[in-house]
Order: structure tokens, then C-alpha cells, then sequence
């Protein structure tokens, strides 16, 4: 299960975890979350948010 790194606020969505205060259950993919879901942290959207893996971020757009 993945991390990702909201870049505004730095509020951590885990994929393990989940986001139960928005009844997001746990395991849930960050691709699944629905497309209203802001961060619980400054509420800015999906878009704002960077995939992390171990040390460093990954930015999605970096692979297309």
C-alpha cells in the first residue's frame, strides 16, 4: 500500500489506513478516493497531493 504526501500541508494519506473521519475505509487507493475527498489537514484536492515511497516523492506526471 502506498503514501502520498499532500504538498501544502504535508498531511500523509495511507493507503493502509485509510481516511476514516471522510468513511474512507482502510485500504483504499488513493485512485479510488472520490474525486470531491480534500486532505483533512488545509483541504485543498486530490491534485495537490505527490506519491511517497521510502526517502523521496514521486510525482505521477514524472512517468507519462
Amino acid at each position: 500500500m502506498a503514501q502520498w504526501v499532500c504538498s501544502v500541508c504535508e498531511y500523509v494519506y495511507d493507503e493502509e489506513l485509510g481516511d476514516p473521519t471522510a468513511g474512507i475505509l482502510p485500504g483504499t487507493p488513493f485512485e479510488d478516493l472520490p474525486d470531491d475527498w480534500r486532505c483533512p489537514g488545509c483541504s485543498v484536492g486530490k491534485e495537490a497531493f505527490v506519491r511517497y515511497e521510502g526517502e523521496e516523492e514521486v510525482n505521477e506526471n514524472d512517468s507519462l
